[in-house]
């Protein structure tokens, strides 16, 4: 599914005769940025571009936003350009032209090397996160600012943990029943 067309300027100010810029079009596929190449049967070939890294940059009205570098193939024309900047939101021309993106392009996809280790942990956040949340009277913070609430997930999290380590310790010097 075709994402969007980026501009790249080159860092040495040649790419051809005609302009130092150029333009490449980028794909997605299974949740991974990449490339498109025509194959000698007319197809289009995927290319996933590895992730560099997952950024934030804040914008004019002070809202943070979500950005991958993915390096571009050494084989390319444009490949002395290094990396292509990718947002992860969608905007006015996303919703206009009804592509998701949230959707289609993931910070952090399947296929990447990053995605296994942080995967393994998901359930176990969302689980500690749910929990959070059921003791939140009608939803709403326990405290008033960011100390204070950053003193009550600390006090969450210690106990959560003791109430863990204590069933850990109970179960194992009680008898195995048979």
């Amino acid at each position: 599914m075709w994402v969007e067309t980026k501009t790249i300027r080159h860092t040495d100010g040649t790419i051809s005769t005609i302009s130092t810029i150029s333009t490449i079009d980028l794909y997605a596929s299974g949740g991974q940025i990449g490339i498109g190449r025509l194959v000698d049967t007319g197809d289009l070939e995927f290319i996933p571009l590895p992730r560099v890294r997952t950024h934030r940059n804040t914008g004019k009205d002070n809202k943070f936003r979500w950005y991958n570098d993915h390096r571009l193939p050494d084989w390319a024309d444009w490949a002395d350009s290094g990396t292509v900047t990718v947002r992860l939101h969608t905007n006015n021309e996303d919703q206009r032209r009804g592509f998701n993106r949230t959707e289609n392009v993931r910070p952090i996809p399947p296929a990447d090397p990053d995605f296994a280790r942080l995967y393994a942990r998901r359930n176990d956040a969302e689980s500690i996160n749910r929990h959070l949340d059921d003791t939140l009277w009608l939803g709403r913070a326990h405290s008033i600012g960011h100390a204070r609430q950053h003193l009550n997930l600390i006090g969450f999290a210690l106990a959560v943990n003791s109430v863990a380590i204590h069933e850990h310790r109970r179960r194992r010097t009680e008898p195995i029943a048979a």
